[in-house]
């Protein structure tokens, strides 16, 4: 991101006390010196307190922290920019599943604070659909909370990139509305590949497609030395 598009740090207020949901306070940083740090020096922090101890999370905890939802958007459109995606290369963001409305919600303000349109919708998980705003003759990107080559059981809606089976269904559910997916991106990612890529089938018509994958953190950032069980 270059200089003159620097977003206004929001100043973070002291926060009196925590829901037993929220990533534990003890080990955060005082909110002072919490505010004083890099936007994404902030996000990885509250993702590793979340992380300690589990193998997998969907992160509500910190995507509806208001801590991180003045950055997170913003850290996802910069990282999508060092990779080579502007957000003019895209018009459209959809969540592969509920746990990425929150990041949906937040690149759709930081664009609008950047004087952007964006637009955004879901994946309909009971027909295969889409909702939000029609999505036909647009460049789309697919965005998740967490994508991983492992399979995880905890939740049903997660889509993980072992088998690409539930990739390649919504990339056929997304051609099929007439729109043009460019690339795949997660806040969490789990990809050991230099240039990650993704490979999808459209069911309908059997064609091949490598999409690029962009990862805000990589699941070995965030373990913080943690041994999964």
């Amino acid at each position: 991101m270059t200089e003159d598009k620097q977003f206004r740090k929001t100043q973070v207020e002291p926060v009196s006390d925590a829901s037993a949901d929220a990533p534990a306070a003890a080990t955060l940083p005082t909110p002072e010196g919490f505010a004083m740090m890099d936007p994404r020096d902030q996000l990885k922090t509250l993702l590793v307190t979340l992380l300690q101890g589990k193998a997998f999370s969907e992160l509500y905890p910190v995507t509806l922290d208001h801590r991180a939802t003045a950055v997170i958007g913003h850290l996802l459109i910069d990282t999508l920019e060092e990779q080579g995606f502007g957000v003019d290369d895209f018009d459209a963001v959809g969540a592969l599943t509920p746990a990425a409305m929150p990041l949906v919600c937040a690149m759709m303000q930081a664009a609008a604070s950047r004087g952007e349109d964006l637009d955004g919708f879901i994946m309909d998980f009971v027909f295969p659909s889409v909702k939000g705003p029609s999505i036909a003759g647009k460049r789309v990107l697919m965005l998740d909370a967490w994508l991983s080559e492992k399979s995880y059981i905890q939740t049903s809606s997660l889509v993980t990139l072992r088998n690409g089976n539930e990739l390649s269904l919504d990339f056929g559910i997304i051609e099929a509305q007439g729109a043009q997916v460019v690339a795949v991106a997660a806040l969490v990612g789990g990809v050991d590949m230099t240039s990650p890529t993704i490979a999808v089938i459209n069911p309908v018509n059997d064609e091949r497609h490598e999409l690029p994958f962009i990862e805000v953190f990589h699941e070995s950032e965030l373990r913080d030395g943690v041994t999964e069980d």
